[in-house]
């Protein structure tokens, strides 16, 4: 599974699945949206881009039906593990 990691910006990872096609994009504030039927040459676009939320704005975010995040996030895992155990920081 193809994974970009983003050092600025509001996305800070884009994980996708090839075989079904789901984009999850983790972003700064700690939350995972996921997207279904992304065809690969999207995906790539947005890795490429010089500014991967607004291209996420402008090409994905309306255009694909939002999907149930992957299990395998294990940044969004370790970050809910976390707030869990020290609170949310409210």
């Amino acid at each position: 599974m193809p994974t970009k990691t983003f050092t600025s910006g509001r996305i800070r990872k884009a994980d996708y699945n090839t075989a079904s096609r789901q984009l999850d994009l983790l972003w700064d504030n700690k939350t995972v949206l996921a997207y279904k039927h992304v065809p690969e040459e999207v995906y790539r676009r947005l890795c490429s881009a010089p500014n991967a939320a607004a291209y996420w704005e402008d090409r994905i975010a309306e255009e694909y039906p939002k999907g149930t995040p992957m299990t395998s996030s294990a940044d969004a895992d370790g970050a809910k593990k976390l707030n869990d155990l020290f609170g949310g920081g409210d």
